[in-house]
């Protein structure tokens, strides 16, 4: 996905980037400075000639020498040798083909974009090679080794006109929970952990009794003098408030790894654009934030939310909040299919689907909605070639290929993006931020039947049954949203939604503490008819590799009371937890008329209704009344109007941003 190292003009201009005015060669720049405008509220690069470019790229345009650097005489996956005299013969035929499907860009993982005559944003891994990551961020060491390392990393691009920026790393994540217990042990001389007392110390005003009310310390811990010099675990004690003093601490790490990234690339080279690290398929808000003020666009990769092609736009609503407005470049993105070639297992939990025809229809869509969206400035596919049959050095085993390990290509896949990326520009340039829902106007509900056991949201009519956007608590921003339904069965519910539960930080004996989990709880008044349910999410026990395995439990009643009281059933009632565990939370339900106390009702139909969902820890929640959970569930007079559609003339919830396909 690039474009020719020489963006090509005529042919191109109206492919590639848009713009009336004529697409200039690259070679030729005046300039290597990248840029980013905003026209008519719609956000785009700007290439070093002047015109405004929506990025299409693809990921691993190496030939395959990265996996096979790292597996040697083991390696069985793709092989540039095999198809090509050198390396430059074949970087120039994948850049022909690639730029013949409508991608102008090389993502991450790539031949240099001298090399492959493509736009580039270079992936540095600035902070894993000048160990900050894990080691003693606040050290004066740390800087002193970034900043000397970046002139090296840059030096191979500095001055180019093809290269676009840098990512300071890949992947960060800023787990807040790992790195609140990991510089818990560090030994009293590490910088960070003198950090981390103080944040401590200062947040609770040195009272060492509040600090112990929410933190339990190592054992024989009782001062903040031997919590310096402990090398043991502090953890979060179950039904305290102490999860704002993780984030917190987050925040701090963040902003100082930040701040030390941007000035060493800027110093470096100062004609280049931040990306920042290429956050993963979740994000930290207290890391977001940190973020806003020293990158230049935001770098984000993305799991699909529905093998269909939607897009969730809590994420990037998110996203835009928590940043102050800055762009967004979807850095990663990927279709996997079952049916495939190469024999990939598709061993994890990212967007696979069962067939080419179904990963070629999803791809494209996805590449539309994507490009509706005002704030992102493009979209990168993971990746060009599939993994090894076996999977890589590391395990991940997809069928993400645009080709086979045979240099074949997915013909459905590449036509139908072809179409896509053609069209991509066009829509981006006609992307709208829409108005605000009206707060008075009945939620009409779409009637249809939805298949509980597909695992899958594409049965979903989302736009006609994704409801307005949850209104969060004070100082956050959504992490979710809920889609309604209905039919003669019952009212069905889907959520999509981000949160991250850390094994260490909260150690518990017996059953998982119902008070810490990430839960939805619904109330629905139908005539004299009040019910109220709870969905809770209860993770694993560190039972997979890289993430916990996730169950439901579905409660009668209010959150509050199955907590103290117990959890009832209810009869005919049914949830299903799918997708990709935590940190992504995806779910469906339903709940029966006969449980919520009414015979099957017809079109037209009004009930009133209250969604609010809280987080694990309860740090944050979100509700369709904007009320605290507790107060807006027991409050039935605050309780959003609806009413049944006929499944035809439906009326939806206006979308929050752009028109998703």
């Amino acid at each position: 996905m690039f474009i020719r190292g020489l963006l090509f003009c005529a042919a191109a201009t109206a492919l590639l980037l848009s713009s009336p005015v004529g697409a200039c060669e690259l070679d030729s720049a005046p300039t290597s400075r990248w840029s980013l405008i905003r026209e008519g509220g719609v956000a785009w690069l700007k290439t070093p000639c002047g015109d405004r470019f929506y990025s299409l790229g693809a990921n691993v345009l190496d030939g395959g020498n990265g996996e096979h650097t790292k597996l040697g005489a083991a390696y069985t996956g793709y092989d540039w040798q095999k198809f090509a005299p050198t390396i430059s013969a074949w970087g120039d035929s994948t850049r022909d083909r690639l730029t013949g499907w409508g991608f102008n860009s090389a993502g991450g993982w790539s031949l240099p974009p001298q090399q492959l005559r493509l736009p580039e944003v270079i992936n540095l891994e600035l902070g894993r090679n000048g160990k900050f990551h894990w080691f003693d961020p606040f050290s004066p060491e740390t800087e002193q080794r970034m900043m000397a390392l970046a002139p090296e990393l840059v030096a191979p691009y500095r001055g180019s006109p093809y290269r676009i920026g840098y990512f300071s790393d890949n992947e960060v994540g800023w787990w807040g929970g790992a790195l609140f217990v990991f510089y818990s042990q560090k030994p009293a001389s590490s910088f960070t952990k003198q950090r981390w007392l103080a944040m401590l110390r200062d947040r609770y005003h040195g009272d060492w009794l509040r600090f112990t009310a929410d933190f339990a310390p190592p054992a024989g811990v009782d001062s903040w003098e031997k919590l310096l010099q402990s090398e043991q675990i502090t953890v979060l004690r179950a039904g305290s408030n102490g999860i704002g003093a993780v984030h917190e601490w987050t925040g701090i790490v963040a902003e100082r790894y930040y701040t030390l990234s941007e000035r060493a690339i800027r110093a470096a080279d100062p004609d280049a654009l931040y990306l920042g690290d290429r956050l993963p398929i979740y994000y930290d808000p207290a890391a977001v934030r940190a973020m806003a003020a020293h990158v230049d666009t935001i770098a984000a990769n993305y799991n699909v939310d529905s093998g269909d092609g939607w897009v969730a736009r809590y994420f990037f609503d998110g996203l835009n909040k928590l940043s102050g407005g800055k762009q967004v470049l979807v850095t990663e993105w990927f279709f996997a299919a079952r049916e495939n070639r190469t024999g990939n297992s598709n061993n994890g939990h990212l967007m696979t689907v069962a067939t080419q025809a179904e990963r070629a229809r999803g791809a494209a869509a996805a590449t539309r909605n994507f490009a509706a969206m005002p704030d992102v400035v493009g979209a990168h596919w993971f990746q060009y070639y599939d993994h090894p049959k076996g999977g890589r050095s590391d395990g991940e085993d997809y069928n993400f290929g645009l080709v086979d390990l045979d240099d074949r290509p997915y013909e459905r896949l590449t036509e139908a993006l072809s179409q896509a990326n053609g069209e991509a520009p066009a829509l981006h340039a006609a992307a709208k931020t829409p108005p605000a829902p009206t707060p008075s106007a009945p939620i009409v509900l779409p009637h249809v039947a939805i298949d509980l056991h597909d695992h899958t949201l594409s049965d979903w009519p989302k736009l006609a049954s994704l409801l307005p956007p949850l209104q969060p608590s004070p100082g956050a921003v959504d992490f979710g949203e809920i889609y309604l339904s209905w039919d003669e069965r019952g009212l069905a519910l889907a959520t999509i939604g981000q949160d991250y539960f850390d094994l260490d930080l909260l150690p518990y004996q017996g059953p998982f503490p119902l008070g810490e989990a990430y839960r939805i709880e619904i109330g629905i008044e139908f005539g004299e008819s009040i019910k109220r349910a709870t969905l809770f999410f209860i993770p694993g026990r560190g039972d997979r590799f890289d993430h916990q395995s996730m169950t439901t439990k579905l409660c009668a009643g209010s959150a509050a009371v199955a907590i103290a009281q117990g959890c009832p059933a209810i009869d005919g009632a049914e949830a299903v937890y799918f997708g990709s565990d935590q940190p992504r939370i995806t779910a469906e339900l339903l709940l029966p008329w006969s449980a919520l106390g009414i015979a099957s009702p017809s079109p037209g139909a009004q009930l009133r209704a209250e969604m609010a969902v809280t987080s694990w820890y309860r740090d944050r929640w979100m509700s369709l009344s904007g009320e605290a959970p507790e107060k807006g569930i027991a409050d039935p007079a605050h309780w959003r109007l609806m009413r049944l559609g006929d499944g035809f003339a439906v009326t939806a919830p206006t979308p929050r941003s752009g028109a998703p396909g």
